[in-house]
């Protein structure tokens, strides 16, 4: 079943390389969507696909690259718009 997922990432996850941790991450999982870093520096993610394959990438996500350390991932589940084309790293 196909979801929709806002996730938003707390610790110290901007200027460590989070942003394309998490784009090949969610490729690796096929999911479409995008990540950004929010302006009080947490990261943002919203994809949509099948919920097994992004639980498997908020597992991910939790961990992170080496230099991130991650406080916390807020799961905010949706129905998917099917808007997407591909995953995408915004500015």
């Amino acid at each position: 079943m196909d979801v929709n997922a806002k996730i938003t990432v707390k610790g110290i996850v901007q200027g460590v390389g989070y942003r394309w941790f998490a784009d090949r991450t969610a490729r690796k999982y096929d999911v479409k969507g995008f990540v950004e870093n929010l302006p009080e520096g947490s990261v943002f993610l919203e994809v949509e696909g099948e919920k097994g394959l992004i639980e498997d990438l908020i597992k991910d996500l939790r961990v992170g690259p080496r230099s991130a350390v991650v406080d916390d991932v807020i799961v905010e589940w949706g129905t998917p718009h099917y808007l997407f084309l591909g995953f995408k790293i915004k500015a």
